[in-house]
């Protein structure tokens, strides 16, 4: 299983930026059992170029699946005579997969995105003022998974969230997050939605731990993180990343798995490691069409349409209210 340490920065080249907040985060996890980090930790700045390369991977079918599937229906994405509206995407730092529909002439006047990278927020509006002056862009700084308040809108709107994030949410925080996005769109939500499907673990497991070892330094990089934002002391070539297949959930699942008994210090706490023993980084859930349209259902969507690509691999699903 590869651990390519030559994608992550040597020891001591990252300058120590000390966040209480994220050094709670990792406090909180590694002294639950079992151990556990966020995923939201994933994102620094090389975690997120990380996570780019990934997506450019040859085992990665998610996002060349989903691109194709937009390119191919076009048009027909959108609820029906829905013109001069305001695409409202979230997690949106980044602008590529709503190119799709804000390229489609006359159905978009404003584009919302909503993430909490304001960095990324504002680089992305620089280059849509570059490539559609007619466009109104919003950024909002915001979690999405909290109670979201959008600036006012006029006309119709569309939610847009893609790349199968969903599937990194517990599917009681996927109910949750999507009667929250359904709040923040009234009077007359719709909601375009992306998401990786159930397939063979054949398929799923390389898309997750990759032959060039890119995933497993975007998972290690968590401990990066660590040492320059929680003053922690990982040794981080003594741990390897591990993804698996939990048929039951219905989910991939990373872990970052202890080479060898060590003893890990954060500010306040020693942590212990048994040799084999991991810290659970990610789920990602695998839902079948019916699940998840289950779960949207739940949030008081309804399901109006929902196309998939030739093999089943990845959907977009199109809710109502």
């Amino acid at each position: 299983m590869p651990n390519d340490p030559g994608f992550l920065p040597r020891a001591g080249a990252a300058r120590s930026t000390l966040r209480p907040d994220i050094a709670a985060a990792a406090l909180k996890g590694l002294t639950s059992q079992p151990k556990t980090l966020p995923p939201s930790l994933f994102y620094d700045e090389l975690g997120c170029h990380l996570f780019y390369e990934i997506t450019k991977l040859p085992e990665y079918y998610l996002t060349r699946t989903e691109t194709a599937l937009m390119e191919r229906i076009g048009a027909e994405l959108l609820p029906p005579g829905m013109t001069h509206a305001t695409l409202v995407e979230f997690g949106g730092s980044e602008e590529t997969k709503a190119r799709y529909l804000l390229d489609l002439p006359g159905r978009f006047d404003r584009y919302i995105s909503v993430d909490v990278a304001e960095t990324a927020l504002t680089e992305m509006r620089k280059r849509l003022a570059q490539s559609h002056e007619w466009l109104e862009v919003v950024p909002v700084v915001a979690n999405f998974m909290h109670p979201l308040r959008l600036p006012p809108i006029d006309g119709p709107r569309l939610g847009f969230f893609p790349g199968s994030t969903i599937g990194n949410l517990e599917p009681s925080a996927a109910a949750a997050f999507l009667a929250s996005a359904r709040q923040a769109l009234e009077p007359s939500p719709w909601f375009l939605l992306g998401a990786d499907l159930r397939k063979s673990p054949d398929i799923l497991i390389p898309a997750y731990d990759d032959a060039a070892g890119v995933t497993a330094a975007f998972n290690r990089n968590l401990l990066v993180r660590l040492n320059r934002e929680a003053a922690a002391d990982f040794d981080v070539s003594a741990f390897r990343h591990r993804a698996v297949w939990n048929d039951g959930e219905s989910r991939i699942e990373m872990h970052l798995e202890s080479l060898r008994p060590q003893v890990v210090h954060l500010p306040g706490a020693t942590i212990r490691f048994a040799a084999g023993e991991t810290i659970h980084t990610e789920n990602s859930y695998k839902h079948t069409p019916e699940a998840l349209v289950s779960v949207a259902q739940s949030a008081g969507w309804r399901l109006h349409r929902r196309w998939t690509d030739d093999q089943g691999l990845f959907g977009v699903f199109l809710f109502g209210p």
